[in-house]
């Protein structure tokens, strides 16, 4: 068994929503450089090369790369030999949220009743995912998520008999509805399986996996390719103004699911598709 102090889960938690909102990772650098190269469109290329300017603004002084600092999503894989002391886990993770969006100046934007609306003033409450795994290591992928693009995300309760090309038509029906609202290029996460919330859990983990490492299974690996061709040649382009690059990356995750059910999600994120990921 192996212990670990919860308020080394609040220091890590605090460090990671400040780098989340402050760099890019270094997959979506990649994707951002190689699109600039594609791009045949020339707005879409002078779209292109702002973004760039602005991410490495960001960088160097450091200031949040979005206005909109997102929700906080936190997912924790805990090893099932892994002891926790000093106080609640939960109440660790929010306040290592809120000591980040307090120190790293970055934006509030959550309200703490969806009808009322006021403001909780620190952004939290965090959405926490848990998984029990095994070993003695947590793994912590912190994922802060804005709502231009988490807005435009879909969820479609398909037939089996609608198979792979109902799925397909699901995913270029949510991105085409999205359009330029989701803040393009974007980054689609595509959950395929389990029950309505599980699907949706998926595809939102999806946008977490590095976009140079394909899916698994083959057929999957095959879809991510065909959606993302697909997805660039509706020419919505960067910004929505037209161009061949309307998504960096297609990351789809897949599930067990019922006889009489074909559940699928697709969460859509920006360009910069904010995460940081870190095992303690």
């Amino acid at each position: 068994m192996r212990t670990i102090q919860t308020n080394n889960i609040t220091e890590t938690i605090k460090e990671m929503c400040i780098e989340a909102n402050y760099f890019l990772t270094e997959d979506m650098k990649h994707r951002l450089d190689a699109s600039y190269q594609t791009e045949t469109d020339p707005l879409g290329r002078q779209i292109l090369s702002k973004l760039q300017e602005n991410l490495e603004i960001a960088a160097k002084d450091l200031i949040p790369i979005c206005q909109d600092t997102g929700m906080t999503v936190v997912f924790m894989e805990i090893g099932q030999d892994v002891h926790f002391e000093g106080g609640d886990l939960n109440e660790a993770i929010q306040e290592g949220v809120r000591r980040g969006y307090r120190e790293g100046y970055l934006r509030k934007s959550v309200v703490s009743d969806p009808i009322i609306r006021e403001n909780s003033g620190d952004n939290t409450p965090a959405v926490i995912h848990y998984d029990i795994v095994p070993g003695d290591r947590v793994k912590i992928t912190v994922a802060p998520k804005g709502f231009g693009s988490e807005s435009m995300s879909r969820i479609f309760m398909l037939k089996p008999a609608d198979g792979i090309e109902g799925v397909k038509n699901a995913i270029l029906t949510a991105v085409r509805d999205a359009g330029p609202n989701a803040c393009p290029p974007m980054v689609i996460g595509v959950g395929i399986g389990g029950t309505f919330e599980k699907a949706a859990l998926l595809s939102k983990k999806a946008l977490t996996r590095d976009t140079s490492v394909p899916a698994e299974k083959s057929w999957a690996k095959e879809l991510e390719e065909e959606m993302l061709a697909a997805i660039n040649e509706l020419m919505i382009g960067p910004a929505g103004l037209g161009g061949n690059t309307t998504a960096f990356a297609v990351n789809v995750e897949t599930y067990a699911t019922h006889i009489a059910g074909l559940p699928v999600a697709v969460n859509i994120c920006c360009h910069v598709n904010r995460h940081s990921t870190r095992t303690i």
